[in-house]
């Protein structure tokens, strides 16, 4: 079956290729120029001319940018090309591994703000022996210090000070806000994000905009995920075997 808008040959132009691919005629030459696409075979009198191939790559590139951002598509389009198969195969279950990573974060920074808010209806005063060292919470949240300091530099932890030495010691409360913040961090979320959620648990009633903040984030993910799995498709007819593999057809 032929493609919509290909010449009798299977070939397409350039304004034939964006009516089919949904590009502008400038976006496939910055595409061609960025090497997303391979390079389109040049007539004798200078237009360019496109196969099934890029057509594909340019359905490939659309799916990856919603799925991972533009300029990360871009990048990953470029590596897919220059890959040996085996490369390229692991490349793309790269990018399924970081959005479930993603993805279990967010959901940990769910169960974390529920834990937060019942551990702050039903938790008992705190004892000063429950406090945590920094290079504790560090290893707890699997983080450096440097980080916790740089969170309480913005405002995002606030852990008290040992009257003696002056160390810092993180409350109960504190490591929980820790907690928070690593999961959102870890989630995508930038700083002015993540005080937006801190804010929000303590205001009256906060916790439902932070939770509908962290579900709009699963969403996001859910739809980040489907455009991978369809660009999936476009890459694995991209992608060429070695000797011996079954090569897909692509007439």
């Amino acid at each position: 079956m032929s493609d919509p808008g290909a010449d009798a040959g299977g070939s397409f132009s350039t304004s034939r290729l964006a009516s089919a691919s949904g590009y502008s005629v400038q976006q496939i030459r910055d595409l061609e120029r960025l090497a997303v696409i391979p390079p389109a075979v040049r007539l004798p009198n200078g237009y360019r001319r496109f196969s099934r191939q890029h057509l594909v790559a340019l359905r490939a590139y659309r799916g990856l940018a919603v799925a991972v951002g533009p300029v990360a598509a871009r990048a990953a389009m470029r590596e897919l090309r220059a890959s040996p198969f085996d490369e390229a195969v692991a490349r793309i279950v790269a990018l399924h591994v970081v959005l479930s990573g993603a993805r279990d974060d967010t959901v940990a920074a769910l169960r974390a703000l529920e834990a937060i808010v019942d551990e702050r209806v039903h938790d008992a005063a705190a004892l000063p022996e429950d406090a945590l060292t920094i290079t504790e919470l560090a290893l707890a949240l699997g983080v450096r210090s440097s980080t916790l300091r740089f969170w309480e530099q913005e405002g995002l932890v606030s852990p008290e000070r040992d009257d003696a030495t002056g160390a810092r010691r993180y409350p109960p409360e504190a490591a929980r806000d820790a907690r928070i913040v690593r999961a959102l961090r870890a989630g995508g979320y930038g700083i002015p994000q993540v005080r937006a959620v801190l804010a929000a648990l303590v205001g009256a009633g906060g916790s439902g905009e932070a939770r509908e903040a962290l579900e709009r984030r699963l969403r996001s993910i859910a739809e980040q995920s489907e455009a991978l799995l369809r660009a999936g498709a476009d890459l694995a007819d991209l992608l060429t075997p070695p000797a011996g593999g079954t090569a897909k057809s692509t007439g």
